[in-house]
């Protein structure tokens, strides 16, 4: 695939057919002030969210490294879709939209914590320093849905539908990476079951709205 060009572009091209999908990024500087007054400038009476099987589910560092992981999913397929397939770019973007505005609503109207993170590790090892470090900058407010679950969900549906990578073999993988990475906040007693849960319910209602319906 070649790479598409933006030899040329101005800001004053953004509206150009060829250029319009660029504005899809003023999306992250939005959520991201909304989300961090809702972490850090705005205290609520939280509730909090549990269920039985998640006091089954043990501490495992091991989970840090597809955690963190997650960052690179999502900023690749931005990447990928940004040079070489607009298509997927922009069906990202909208599933991305859709689903994490309507998890700003839910924070906003059920402001939700959870109370699942060790207090004693029964190891001593970079990677449990590394689950500490998320800990101390990571709050544990704001967790259902999870937020990590429907941007894993984006990136295997966008690469579903993608030129390079629909094929079944590249499906697979990412349905693979895709289970893992969603395991890991469960592992790192960072999302409770609940929260993994309503964020794949609100991923395959957004599914159809946006992968499946026909855009111009």
């Amino acid at each position: 695939m070649s790479p598409i060009s933006y030899k040329g572009f101005r800001l004053s091209k953004l509206n150009e057919p060829r250029f319009r999908h660029i504005w899809f990024l003023l999306y992250w500087l939005f959520y991201g002030i909304v989300f961090w007054t809702l972490e850090q400038g705005v205290k609520m009476n939280y509730h909090t969210v549990w269920c039985p099987l998640d006091d089954k589910i043990p501490f495992c560092e091991l989970f840090v490294i597809p955690y963190y992981f997650w960052f690179f999913f999502i900023f690749w397929i931005i990447i990928y879709g940004f040079f070489y397939d607009i298509k997927a770019f922009n069906k990202f973007h909208m599933f991305v939209i859709l689903t994490y505005t309507v998890t700003l609503i839910i924070y906003i109207a059920y402001p939700n914590q959870q109370l699942l993170r060790p207090q004693e590790y029964a190891r001593d090892n970079i990677l449990v320093d590394i689950a500490k470090l998320l800990y101390s900058y990571d709050t544990n407010t704001n967790v259902c849905p999870s937020i990590h679950i429907i941007g894993s969900m984006a990136v295997m549906f966008t690469a579903w539908h993608s030129e390079k990578y629909s094929t079944k073999k590249w499906r697979i993988a990412f349905v693979i990476m895709t289970f893992v990475i969603c395991l890991s906040p469960l592992f790192l007693r960072q999302h409770s079951i609940i929260d993994v849960v309503l964020g794949l319910i609100i991923s395959f209602i957004a599914y159809p709205l946006v992968f499946k319906r026909k855009t111009k």
